[in-house]
């Protein structure tokens, strides 16, 4: 979707409790407590502890009130595996936490129940509770909060910009080798958001995936009638990320995105053929394309890199600046909406 001209894209976010009880009911949810250690004057941006981020809860139907560095902890604990290396972890941190700012400067006029700038789903941000991330983690959660709370404070009050603005920081799990173009996928160019190479991605248990179909539902799913004998593909264009641009089934033309999301597919790089009555598609990488691969990411800090050069590798041309500006604004607005319900 398009906010105030900037394009905001589904990337996908959460927080770490010592304990699931809301301190505080408000008329608009709750204020969490989450428990964990953020960091005070050493390395927090300026009013980062001030900050709270409205986050709705789709289940519950309730809105959760979040203090920022806690929400970027919670984030990274959602998004990457706790045992990627620490200098990815802090890419995502960073990441996670340039979302936010940049739905705080842009966000308003959401659909969003209450005062919620974010949701917990994929529309926005993962976000789990305590108790989710307790039953995932199981006996290694101590160690878990341990270490992505020491990524999250080494990024404190960072935010990646271009032209002084928080980017739409777009991530992904696994490439096929490549990210892709922001407008091969989402139609919108961005110029931070360009195709660039990822052979690291070759590691991540998803890079390669099979899937099939009879061919009866191929058919309801994509609208077309694939006859029998007929070839299933006559036309395959590319993008400059490697992944389907546009495909022709008989007489009809879909672009890559169409066929992944009609067919539930991990990727828009694809290969398929009609093995009988089933349609058989091959994928290579797992998610949209754009911006920041976390296995890439990974495989980046593995050989040596800093957060700071992943984030320079994915995102072109940007910035890591002290968010002073955006949190001091939202601040304010925060304050303005406490008086008008007083």
């Amino acid at each position: 979707m398009f906010i105030g001209g900037i394009i905001v894209l589904p990337a996908l976010l959460v927080l770490l409790f010592s304990g699931s009880e809301a301190e505080e009911a408000t008329s608009a949810g709750t204020v969490v407590d989450t428990g964990l250690e953020t960091p005070g004057d050493e390395g927090s941006g300026p009013d980062s502890e001030e900050v709270v981020v409205p986050v709705y809860r789709d289940a519950l139907d309730t809105v959760d009130h979040v203090e920022l560095e806690e929400y970027v902890a919670g984030v990274v604990s959602a998004e990457m595996p706790a045992d990627f290396e620490m200098e990815a972890l802090k890419a995502q941190a960073l990441v996670a936490r340039t979302f936010i700012a940049q739905q705080m400067e842009f966000g308003e006029g959401s659909d969003l129940p209450g005062d919620a700038i974010v949701s917990d789903t994929t529309d926005h941000q993962v976000y789990k509770s305590v108790e989710e991330l307790e039953q995932a983690w199981g006996a290694d959660v101590e160690g878990k909060k341990e270490k992505i709370t020491k990524a999250v404070n080494a990024t404190a009050g960072e935010i990646i910009t271009y032209d002084d603005a928080p980017i739409t920081a777009s991530f992904f799990s696994t490439s096929n080798g490549y990210t892709e173009n922001a407008e091969d996928y989402w139609e919108a160019s961005v110029p931070y958001l360009r195709s660039v190479e990822s052979p690291w991605d070759v590691d991540s248990p998803r890079y390669t995936n099979t899937i099939s179909y009879p061919v009866g539902e191929v058919e309801e799913r994509l609208g077309v009638e694939i006859p029998e004998g007929a070839a299933l593909t006559t036309n395959k264009e590319t993008t400059e990320g490697d992944r389907v641009e546009t495909v022709t089934i008989g007489d009809t033309s879909f672009q890559g995105r169409e066929v992944r999301e009609s067919l539930d597919l991990d990727s828009s790089d694809f290969e398929w053929q009609r093995e009988g009555n089933e349609i058989v598609i091959h994928t290579k990488g797992w998610g949209h394309g754009v911006g920041m691969s976390q296995y890439g990411a990974d495989g980046m800090a593995q050989e040596g890199m800093n957060y700071r050069e992943i984030v320079d590798h994915y995102y072109q041309d940007v910035e890591i600046s002290e968010d002073h500006d955006h949190t001091e604004a939202f601040v304010h607005h925060q304050e303005e909406e406490e008086e008008k319900e007083s």
